[in-house]
């Protein structure tokens, strides 16, 4: 007689090496690895001399194969060059920024009022700033967290690979 199924011992050790997966799951019609990058969507208001806030739209992005940084992108036409500028910077500078002043550097995160954050962008030709909505930068966070745990992100980090890569050597 043919055996159709895999026996028990097989299907365990099957189970095992599923479990220690670190990949991420969704539960679904089936089970699914999600994508080690984040990207949302938000709204970015820039201050200006104006009295106007003009409206940019901006991206935020997150891969834990980088997990301890974000980064920030806003399109070619909402720049003054004309093509995509991106700033990365560390999470944990964002999450801190939203409840009080952070950054010393090149970008700096403050609260503004109840629900705007303020990302100051430092550069040789100015300052950019920009409110962002707190709770889309916490989704986002949030969304961050869930992928890599503050704490984890040496899991997500190959050492060997970059050290080879700054060493110029071969693995």
């Amino acid at each position: 007689m043919t055996q159709l199924t895999r026996p028990a011992s097989a299907r365990m050790e099957a189970f095992r090496r599923l479990l220690q997966c670190r990949e991420p799951f969704v539960r679904g019609e089936r089970e699914q690895v999600l994508s080690s990058v984040i990207e949302q969507s938000v709204q970015a208001r820039m201050v200006a001399s104006a009295p106007r806030m003009e409206t940019l739209p901006a991206t935020l992005h997150y891969d834990r194969k980088d997990p301890f940084a974000v980064r920030m992108a806003f399109p070619g036409p909402a720049t003054l060059e004309g093509t995509e500028v991106s700033w990365e910077f560390s999470r944990e500078l964002l999450a801190t920024g939203m409840d009080g002043p952070a950054g010393v550097g090149d970008v700096r995160v403050r609260p503004f009022g109840y629900d705007r954050t303020v990302l100051e962008f430092h550069a040789v030709e100015g300052i950019a700033m920009v409110h962002v909505r707190t709770s889309e930068l916490r989704r986002f966070l949030k969304r961050a967290q869930e992928l890599v745990p503050v704490g984890d992100e040496y899991r997500f980090m190959d050492l060997d690979g970059d050290l080879t890569d700054l060493l110029g050597g071969s693995a």
